[in-house]
């Protein structure tokens, strides 16, 4: 585990507003309510055996010394030659001990801190936080119509992340706010993020300058000292598979990577087609590029954090479409899950992530399959845990909701079977014995709140009562709940010398930056 300067709370910012200094010092917990850092009371479930693991990474070993990765980026090819690495072009084959050694110095765990500190959470180890969806293009909106999304709509989504107790992050791009110019659209997805919840956030990596505006904003926010040292945010970047590390993402790696910021290290892999046509062989394939560039990570800055990742869908043979929650993919999850503690990594999946266009039985079902998965891995930070629809194309406002409700019971699966009140449970048989009921003891009273995993959004009553009530379906009581949700929302507080920071910040950028990609 990191023993760093990340376990204390972020402090003042040189900065020249009093008010940011003083709100910096004066950040509190409001009094909405988060989970804390999930940690796992129940066991890992190993799918093969120690030696299966071993021989699929003894072949990812051979393909990263035999076969090789790309690094499509001159400053990255000559630190691997400065490492000892054999390069041919961009070509860079890398020998077990070299990588092994490199992947020696990431931590086990680590602190992600929030810029409100009772938010903050614990990545690795028996540690599982969920973090909702990100990426997607398009809405399905309050009134159950698909649009493309908008800044509202991504505010809209981080106020429900802070609101839900079970998300213990904001992520960042839940929906694209698509009608900004794509070259200053980062500034107000950072911005949304740091304002409309106080939890953990996800930074940007589609380019080099977007990247290190996000750690400048983080720095207006946490206090540019601190966020040289300090983990306060987690960025994705992919492997294109096959065995592809191009320089848009090795260039957010160095920026974050740099900074002591943790990279999820995750090829993107459509298992298939991008990977060979088999769930062991796509997985040696991905174990590999992940690898490579955890370990690409430790050359640019030996001990910072990093979680290592995949995204493996499986792909449609009869059409080409990636399919979500298929026994494969948990399968493949179970191996990666197997490999991380092997490595002793902290390591990255996705929970909800389905092909299904509505918020509809099939979304259920393939969302249990993965996440069951997701738990049972053991798997730290698990991503696209609500809204998540369409492969990622849709993030619908009825699933957020319902996802996060769902992530609650998952909460309480993962913590364990408590024995805490098993004394006074048995004391009360034997207060009210044959034929009697349990609703009016003192022990009842006392649990019942507590005792039963009791979501507001799925219905349990009698077919009358459900009649009654409107005869609602599943998906429009979550949009029911997140309207109403959203008409109670408070935001956090944040101090008006910081807004004042990031606005400014955001204006003077935007006076720079062109109106489309050049």
């Amino acid at each position: 585990m990191m023993t760093d300067a990340s376990t204390t709370t972020p402090g003042p910012a040189t900065a020249r507003r009093a008010g940011g200094r003083d709100g910096r010092r004066a950040l509190r917990a409001t009094p909405m309510t988060s989970f804390p850092t999930l940690v796992r009371e129940i066991p890992v479930y190993n799918l093969v055996p120690d030696e299966a693991v071993e021989l699929i990474h003894d072949e990812s070993m051979k393909i990263l010394e035999e076969v090789g990765c790309e690094f499509r980026d001159d400053e990255a090819i000559a630190m691997w030659k400065a490492a000892g690495a054999s390069v041919s072009g961009t070509r860079v084959r890398i020998d077990r001990a070299l990588l092994m050694s490199l992947i020696a110095t990431v931590p086990s765990e680590f602190t992600l801190n929030a810029r409100n500190p009772e938010r903050t959470v614990q990545v690795g180890g028996r540690n599982q936080v969920f973090v909702p969806m990100y990426g997607a293009p398009y809405v399905r909106d309050l009134d159950n119509v698909r649009r493309y999304g908008s800044l509202e709509d991504l505010n809209n989504f981080h106020k429900l992340a802070y609101m839900l107790p079970a998300l213990h992050s904001s992520s960042s791009i839940c929906v694209e706010p698509m009608e900004i110019a794509v070259p200053k659209r980062h500034l107000h997805i950072i911005h949304s993020a740091l304002t409309y919840s106080d939890k953990p956030y996800m930074g940007i990596v589609t380019s080099k300058e977007r990247a290190e505006d996000v750690m400048k904003m983080s720095g207006i926010v946490f206090g540019e000292d601190y966020v040289k040292d300090n983990t306060v945010v987690v960025s994705i970047t992919n492997c294109n598979s096959p065995l592809v590390w191009d320089a848009t993402m090795l260039d957010a790696m160095k920026v974050y990577a740099a900074h002591n910021q943790p990279v999820i290290c995750a090829p993107f892999a459509l298992c298939g087609a991008s990977t060979p046509a088999s769930a062991v062989g796509a997985v040696a394939q991905v174990n590999a590029e992940a690898l490579a560039g955890v370990a690409f990570t430790q050359l640019i800055r030996a001990g910072s954090p990093v979680i290592y990742g995949q995204f493996m869908v499986a792909v449609d043979m009869k059409s080409g479409a990636p399919m979500g929650g298929t026994p494969e993919a948990a399968q493949m999850m179970y191996l990666m899950g197997q490999l991380a503690r092997r490595y002793n990594l902290p390591w990255r999946t996705s929970g909800f992530h389905v092909g299904s266009k509505l918020n509809d039985a099939q979304a259920g079902y393939e969302s249990n399959m993965l996440m069951h998965a997701a738990i049972l891995s053991g798997a730290n930070y698990i991503w696209h845990v609500a809204g998540w629809l369409e492969a990622g194309l849709c993030c619908d406002y009825s699933k957020f909701v319902t996802d996060a409700e769902q992530l609650v019971g998952w909460y309480k699966y993962a913590s364990g079977v408590s024995f805490t009140d098993f004394k006074e449970a048995m004391a009360a048989v034997r207060e009210v014995g044959p034929q009697g009921h349990f609703l009016g003891t003192q022990h009842t009273l006392e649990h019942f709140e507590k005792a039963f995993f009791s979501p507001s959004i799925m219905d349990f009553n009698s077919f009358e009562q459900w009649s009654a009530e409107g005869a609602k379906d599943h998906a429009t009581r979550g949009r029911d709940k997140a309207r109403l949700m959203l008409q109670n929302y408070e935001p956090p507080k944040l101090d008006e010398g910081i807004a004042e920071g990031l606005r400014d910040f955001i204006a003077k950028r935007e006076e720079v930056l062109p109106d489309t990609v050049s």
